[in-house]
């Protein structure tokens, strides 16, 4: 598998069923401010409830061939092989990303274990041979990284930016950068020392001004 991170902003993506594993699928690709169609005979609480709110169409019926029409991206999570199959066949023929749930034959790409912290996302892919092991490392990154970790991402852009505002040469701000990751930079943003990593990294561009 090649891993790749889509944009899906303003992207059609169709999802086919209504249950549970659909819901998953969907609160996923709203997260990237896809454009969600879901289409089923039955539809769950919780996605009529997101239809009703206007962020995804909802079509309460079966699916038929052309429904990928202009898709982007699809999905099939239903309890039926055969509609599953066809869903993955229309696809294919459309050039379509395609991912049918808990079947990766009939799939063009398939979704890794996910930690997401703001703009940050960690995704862990074992090529179907293990979904348990990359939901356990899975487990093991969230830890590591708390939800408050998006914060600490935004205080590193700022940081970075600054860099590239007080030095113009790409080697030098690369050399600040490297030195200033391994001197304990996220260190101190993850105890709450926003000063003196600040004080880090204004020192760090004195000293690669003056070399």
């Amino acid at each position: 598998y090649y891993p790749v991170a889509l944009d899906l902003r303003g992207r059609l993506c169709v999802v086919i069923g209504g249950g549970g594993v659909a819901e998953r699928k969907v609160h996923g690709l709203l997260e990237c401010n896809g454009r969600v169609r879901v289409i089923a005979p039955k539809a769950s609480p919780k996605l009529r409830k997101m239809a009703l709110d206007g962020l995804v169409n909802l079509e309460v019926r079966q699916y038929r061939t052309g429904d990928l029409a202009g898709a982007f991206l699809a999905m099939g999570a239903t309890d039926d092989p055969q509609v599953n199959d066809a869903v993955f066949q229309e696809a294919q023929d459309k050039g379509i990303l395609v991912n049918i749930a808990d079947a990766p034959s009939r799939c063009n790409f398939i979704l890794p274990a996910t930690v997401r912290r703001g703009d940050l996302t960690i995704a862990i892919n074992t090529g179907g041979k293990s979904p348990a092991l990359a939901r356990q490392i899975r487990e093991d990154l969230e830890e590591q990284f708390p939800p408050e970790f998006s914060r600490h991402l935004e205080e590193l852009a700022c940081y970075r930016r600054l860099l590239r505002e007080s030095l113009p040469d790409p080697a030098r701000r690369e050399t600040a950068w490297r030195g200033l990751m391994a001197g304990g930079l996220v260190g101190l943003l993850r105890r709450g020392e926003n000063q003196k990593a600040l004080g880090l990294v204004q020192d760090a561009v004195a000293r690669s001004g003056d070399a």
